[in-house]
C-alpha cells in the first residue's frame, strides 16, 4: 500500500515537480559567479552542462546547521540516504547515494582530493563543524564530470569552503540538544583591508553522549583562511583540521537486543577476574588530521584564467580496544608458566595506529571566447601510510617491552590524472559536450590483511553529452559517461580484486519559472565487476566488498521547488530505482549457488524527501523536512532475514532573528526537533554467513544500527 501510494506521488511530481534546494530564478540563463567559486570551477558543473546535479547553498545549511554532520544535513537531497553510528547524527555518520556508499562518492573541498586514498571513504568525523565553513556544495550524481582523486562510482561531492568577505563580522554560536549534545562556535573576518587582503577563522567544539549506550563524542576543530584579491589575481591559503575521541558503536545490535534494549552497544565489554561482566572506559577512535591548501587563480586575459593549488594532509591517530583472552601468537609473546601451568593467552590493552601524510597538485585553465569553454586539467597526488599495532597493557607480558610494534605494515598510493572537456554552443539551442580524462593509480601495500600488493592501474574515462534550450524556461540533456575505479585496502582481504567499470547514461528535463523549479532524469548505471558491499564488517568496521561481474542501477529522479504564494514553500523530491546483480552467485558451503538476479545490498528501491517551509514574516521561518526510505537488503541474497524495514522520519524546524542596530547586529535563534513522531527505525545494518559445527549447516547473522527517537537541538547565534 505505500509503494501505491508513493508511486502516484511520484507521477504527481513528475507532472508539477521543481528543482530543490535551488535558488528559484526566471531563466536557465544561470547566476553570477561568485569571486571564490573560480576553484571549483573546473569541476562543477551548469544548467548549460548534461549532469545530473544539486545545489546546496550555505544560507539553506544554516537553519539546521547545529553540530550534525554533513551528511546528515544532505538527508533531504534527491536519492541520499544517511546513517549514524551513535544513532543522532553527530560522530561516525554515513551517506549513500542512488544505493552507493561514501567509498564511491568522490569528494573535493576547493577541488582537492578529501577521500581518505587507502580505504577511499570520508570520515566527517575528522573535521567536525565544518559545515560552518562551507559556502555551498554541489552533488552530481552518477558519474558527473572529470575530478580530482578517486573516480566517482555512484557521485560527486564538491565542497567550497568560505567566500571572500568585503565586511569586517564576528560570530558567536552555541547549541544544546538531547544526549547532552553541546556545540560552541566562534567565527571572525577582518573583512577587506587595503582593498586586498582578509583574514577569517572559526574554532569549534562538540560534545555528545550518543543515543547509544556510551557513544560519546568529544570533538574539535578549526578553521583559518587568509586571502588576496586584485583585479586579475585571487590567492587564498587555507589549514583547517580536528581532533576527534569517540567511543566506538560500529558493532550493532542484533535482532534480539533491538527489541528488548536497542540502546545497547556491546563495544567494550568482558569479563573481570571476579566473573563480572565490565565495559572498557577508552575504547575509542583517538584520531588527529590537518589540512593545508594553498589555490592561485590568475586572469592571464579576457579569455584565459588558470588554477592552481598545492594541498598537504597529516593524519595520525589509533583505535584503543580491550580485548579479552587473547592468543600470544597474535602479539609474538612466548608462552610462560604461571604457577606449574603453561600460559598463551592473555588479556590486553591494544592500540591500532594509522600515520599518513596525503599532498600534491591540483591545476587548470580554462578559455573561454565566444561559443566555446574549454577546461584542461589534471592533478598528482601521493598517500604515505604507517599502519601499526602497539600493546599498551597485558596481564602477561610474557617476553613483551611497552609498545612493542605487533604488526608494522605500511602502503603507498600514487594517483595521476590529466583531463579536457569542452562546452560548445552549437547553435543559440543546441550545445555540445565532451569530457576526457586519462587517469593511472600505483598502489603498494604489505599488510597480513592484504598480503603483498604492487598493482598499477591505467583507466580512460571518456563522456560526451548534448543539452538543447527548447526556449529560456526548459532545457534538456542526454549524456554518457565510462568510469573506472581501482579496488581499496580493503577490498584485497579477500584475494586480489578487480578494478570496477561503469557505463552511465543521464537523460534530464529542466524547467524554471519564478515560482516553479523541475529537475526530472532517468538513469542506467551499468557495471562490469562492480564491488558491492557484501553486508560483512571486517575487524575495525570497515564494509566489505567483492566483485559481483554485471550489474546494474536504473531509476528515475524528480527533485522539486514550488513556490505557494509569498509564505510557503514546498520541496518534494523521488527517486525509484531497481538495482539489481545480473545471475549472482554465492559460495556456501563449500558448494557453489546460483541464485539468478538479486537486489544489490543496501539499494532502497523507493526514496522520498519533501521540505515545507512557512515564512509568517521575514523574521520567522518554519519547516517540517519529510523523508521516507523504502525497505532493503543487507546482503545480496535477497533473504527476508536479510532486510531493513522501510521507515518515514519526521524534523521540524524553526528559526528567528532579531535584527537590532547596536554593536550586535542580529540574534538568530533556532530549534530542530529530529523524528517528531519517535519513529523506531535502523537506518543500517551488517550481515554474515555463520556455520554450525555440523558441516552443511549455515545461517545468517545480522547486526543492527537503531536511529534515535524523538530528540531536539536549541541554539543561538550572536552577529557582531
Amino acid at each position: 500500500m505505500k509503494l501505491t501510494i508513493f508511486t502516484i506521488a511520484a507521477l504527481f511530481a513528475f507532472n508539477l515537480g521543481v528543482s530543490a534546494q535551488e535558488q528559484v530564478t526566471d531563466s536557465l540563463e544561470g547566476q553570477k559567479v561568485v569571486l571564490d567559486e573560480v576553484f571549483v570551477s573546473a569541476i562543477r558543473v551548469t544548467n548549460q552542462s548534461p549532469v545530473t546535479f544539486t545545489n546546496l547553498t550555505k544560507e539553506e545549511i544554516k537553519p539546521r546547521n547545529l553540530g550534525q554532520d554533513i551528511p546528515v544535513l544532505m538527508n533531504f537531497l534527491p536519492s541520499v540516504v544517511t546513517t549514524s553510528d551513535a544513532g543522532a547524527g553527530v560522530g561516525y555518520t554515513g551517506i549513500r547515494v542512488r544505493g552507493s556508499d561514501a567509498t564511491r562518492v568522490n569528494v573535493t573541498i576547493n577541488g582537492i582530493p578529501y577521500n581518505d586514498a587507502e580505504s577511499q571513504g570520508t570520515f566527517w568525523v575528522n573535521m567536525p563543524d565544518f559545515a560552518s565553513s562551507t559556502e555551498s556544495l554541489q552533488l552530481q550524481r552518477g558519474v558527473g564530470t572529470s575530478t580530482n582523486g578517486a573516480g566517482a562510482f555512484g557521485a560527486s561531492l564538491n565542497l567550497l569552503t568560505d567566500g571572500f568577505s568585503q565586511d569586517a563580522y564576528g560570530q558567536i554560536s552555541t547549541s544544546i540538544g538531547s544526549y547532552n549534545t553541546l556545540r560552541n562556535n566562534l567565527k571572525f573576518s577582518t573583512g577587506l583591508l587595503n582593498d586586498h587582503v582578509e583574514i577569517s577563522g572559526r574554532l569549534s567544539q562538540i560534545n555528545s553522549d550518543g543515543y547509544i549506550d556510551r557513544a560519546r563524542t568529544d570533538l574539535e576543530s578549526y578553521f583559518l583562511q587568509a586571502a588576496y584579491k586584485d583585479d586579475n589575481t585571487l590567492v587564498k591559503a587555507l589549514i583547517f583540521g580536528g581532533h576527534e575521541i569517540t567511543y566506538q558503536a560500529w558493532y550493532g545490535i542484533d535482532g534480539e537486543t533491538l527489541e528488548s534494549d536497542r540502546t545497547f552497544n556491546p563495544s567494550g565489554i568482558y569479563t573481570d577476574i571476579n566473573g563480572n561482566t565490565q565495559f572498557y572506559d577508552n575504547e575509542v577512535d583517538n584520531y588527529k588530521q590537518d589540512h593545508a591548501q594553498l589555490l592561485w587563480n590568475e586572469q592571464i586575459s579576457e579569455f584565459w584564467s588558470t588554477n592552481i593549488a598545492l594541498h598537504y594532509t597529516r593524519g595520525r591517530g589509533y583505535f584503543e580496544q580491550y580485548k579479552e583472552d587473547d592468543d600470544f601468537s597474535t602479539y609474538g609473546f612466548e608462552p610462560i608458566t604461571v604457577d606449574g601451568e603453561e600460559v598463551n593467552t592473555t588479556d590486553v590493552i591494544r592500540r591500532r595506529w594509522l600515520d599518513n601524510d596525503f599532498y600534491g597538485t591540483v591545476f587548470s585553465a580554462n578559455y573561454k571566447k565566444n561559443k566555446l569553454d574549454l577546461i584542461m586539467g589534471g592533478g598528482f597526488n601521493t598517500y604515505e601510510g604507517d599502519h601499526f599495532g602497539e600493546v599498551i597493557w597485558a596481564r602477561y607480558a610474557s617476553n613483551s617491552n611497552y609498545r612493542d610494534r605487533y604488526y608494522d605494515d605500511s602502503s603507498s598510493k600514487t594517483d595521476f590524472n590529466l583531463y579536457t572537456k569542452a562546452n560548445y554552443q552549437l547553435t543559440d539551442q543546441w550545445s555540445l559536450y565532451g569530457d576526457v580524462q586519462y587517469r593511472t593509480v600505483g598502489y603498494k601495500a604489505n599488510g597480513e590483511d592484504t598480503g603483498l600488493v604492487d598493482d598499477t592501474f591505467n583507466f580512460f574515462n571518456p563522456k560526451a553529452g548534448v543539452t538543447f534550450d527548447l526556449n529560456a524556461n526548459n532545457n534538456f540533456y542526454l549524456s554518457y559517461a565510462v568510469a573506472h575505479r581501482e579496488p581499496n585496502r580493503n577490498d584485497y582481504e579477500g584475494g586480489n580484486p578487480k578494478p570496477e567499470k561503469l557505463n552511465d547514461f543521464e537523460l534530464g528535463w529542466r524547467y524554471v519559472s519564478p515560482s516553479v523549479q523541475v529537475n526530472t532524469n532517468v538513469y542506467y548505471m551499468n557495471y562490469k565487476d562492480q564491488l558491492v558491499l557484501t553486508g560483512g564488517l571486517n575487524d575495525v568496521g570497515a564494509p566489505l566488498r567483492e566483485n559481483v561481474g554485471d550489474s546494474y542501477r536504473f531509476g528515475l529522479e524528480v527533485d522539486a521547488n514550488i513556490r505557494l504564494g509569498d509564505k510557503f514553500n514546498l520541496r518534494p523530491n523521488i527517486a525509484i530505482s531497481d538495482n539489481k546483480n545480473k545471475d549472482f552467485f554465492i559460495d556456501r558451503d563449500d558448494e557453489l549457488q546460483g541464485l539468478g538476479d538479486t537486489n544489490i545490498a543496501f539499494s532502497p528501491g523507493f526514496v522520498a524527501g519533501n521540505i515545507l517551509s512557512y515564512m509568517p514574516c521575514e523574521a520567522l521561518n518554519l519547516s517540517l523536512y519529510s523523508k521516507f526510505v523504502g525497505e532493503q537488503y543487507l546482503s545480496n541474497t535477497d533473504t527476508e532475514a536479510s532486510k531493513l524495514d522501510s521507515y518515514f522520519t519526521n524534523d521540524f524546524n524553526v528559526t528567528y532573528e532579531i535584527k537590532m542596530n547596536a554593536f550586535v547586529k542580529s540574534i538568530v535563534v533556532s530549534g530542530l526537533v529530529n523524528n517528531v513522531f519517535n519513529e523506531k527505525y535502523v537506518s543500517n545494518g551488517y550481515t554474515y554467513v555463520d556455520s554450525w559445527s555440523t558441516p552443511g549447516n549455515s545461517f545468517e547473522v545480522q547486526g543492527y544500527y537503531p536511529q534515535a527517537g524523538t530528540n531536539f537541538l536549541i541554539g543561538a547565534t550572536v552577529n557582531f
